[in-house]
C-alpha cells in the first residue's frame, strides 16, 4: 500500500491516513499538547501526501511518517521556545527579574512529561505509551538504537524520581 500511495494513489494514502492517524496524533498530542499535536498531525499527513514519492520502503512506513511528524514537532518547539523567551522579556520590563516557576509545583504524569527534554519524552512515548519496539522507536526518530534505550532508561529514572518527590 505504501509503495501505491509513493506512486500518488490517493486511495490508498488515504488507507494510510487512516491506519496511522490516532497514534500519530496521540503521539504528537502528547509532545506538544491536543491542540498543537492535531495541528502538527495534519500537516505531517500533508508533507508525507507532498514528499509521497520520497518513501523509498527501507523502512517502516509508520517509521518514515513519524519522522516527519518529530522533524515537525522539533521545528514547532524551537519556535515556541523563542517566542517565549521574546515574550517574557517584553513582559518583564528592562529592570525585572527573571522569574522561575516554583519547585514545588504539583507534579502529574502530564507535568513530569513535560519535563523531559523532547527526545527523551518521544523515546518514552513511543515506546511505554505506543507500544513500540525500541528498534521501530529509533528509526522513527532517526537515532542509533542504544541512544533510544539509553533516552527511554534516563527518562523512566526521571519519571519516577519526581514521582517519588511529590509522594508525602
Amino acid at each position: 500500500m505504501a509503495s501505491r500511495a509513493a506512486q500518488g494513489d490517493q486511495v490508498a494514502f488515504a488507507r494510510l491516513v487512516a491506519r496511522h492517524e490516532r497514534r500519530l496524533r496521540h503521539f504528537l498530542g502528547r509532545l506538544a499538547g491536543t491542540g498543537i499535536g492535531d495541528e502538527l498531525a495534519q500537516e505531517c499527513f500533508l508533507r508525507a501526501w507532498q514528499r509521497a514519492g520520497d518513501y523509498r520502503g527501507r523502512g517502516s512506513y509508520a517509521g518514515w511518517l513519524y519522522r516527519i511528524g518529530w522533524r515537525l514537532f522539533l521545528d514547532s518547539h524551537r519556535l515556541a521556545q523563542r517566542r517565549a523567551a521574546h515574550d517574557a522579556l517584553e513582559a518583564a520590563g528592562p529592570d525585572a527579574e527573571p522569574h522561575y516557576p516554583a519547585a514545588d509545583a504539583a507534579l502529574d504524569l502530564e507535568r513530569l512529561l513535560a519535563r523531559l527534554d523532547a527526545r527523551s519524552r518521544a523515546a518514552l512515548v513511543l515506546c511505554d505509551g505506543h507500544g513500540w519496539s525500541h528498534a521501530e522507536a529509533a528509526e522513527m526518530l532517526g537515532l542509533p538504537l542504544g541512544t533510544l534505550k539509553s533516552l527511554v532508561a534516563r527518562a523512566k529514572v526521571a519519571l519516577r524520581a519526581g514521582l517519588q518527590e511529590g509522594e508525602p
